[in-house]
């Protein structure tokens, strides 16, 4: 038994899942979203203002508590466009799948049996059986 060629069938199944198709839908909604990748651009530019604000020897104090405010404004109008919401829903239930799966295989190289593991939702401060936080 190959685990490579196992783990490369288990890619393209992800890649046929439903959660990936939700995934690339949305992302490509929103790489395509004319008014957000203008916000986006925005942002960005309003962010290298505030860095190179905080990066000066003499700050000002009003114009660096103004561009923080344009920055979290338009971080605000971003995250609330429709195209990001789903991006970001559709993402997180994909990272979700990848969690678990990741789960399945850390607890299997451990000794525990795939077919018992049970997806877990919270860490619950405990990590003696942790692969890592995601």
């Amino acid at each position: 038994m190959d685990v490579i060629a196992m783990a490369r069938e288990l890619g393209a199944a992800l890649q046929q899942s439903d959660e990936y198709t939700a995934y690339n839908v949305a992302r490509n909604a929103a790489d395509g979203d004319a008014d957000l990748q203008g916000m986006i651009g925005e942002f960005n530019l309003r962010k290298l203002s505030l860095n190179a604000e905080v990066q000066k020897e003499e700050k000002d104090p009003e114009k660096l508590a103004a561009l923080n405010e344009e920055v979290r404004e338009i971080y605000g109008r971003i995250m609330s466009h429709p195209a990001m919401m789903a991006y970001n829903t559709t993402k997180a239930e994909l990272d979700r799948i990848l969690s678990f799966i990741q789960q399945i295989i850390v607890y299997s190289a451990n000794g525990e049996d795939p077919a018992t593991i049970q997806e877990e939702t919270s860490c619950g401060g405990d990590c003696s059986g942790c692969s890592g936080c995601h």
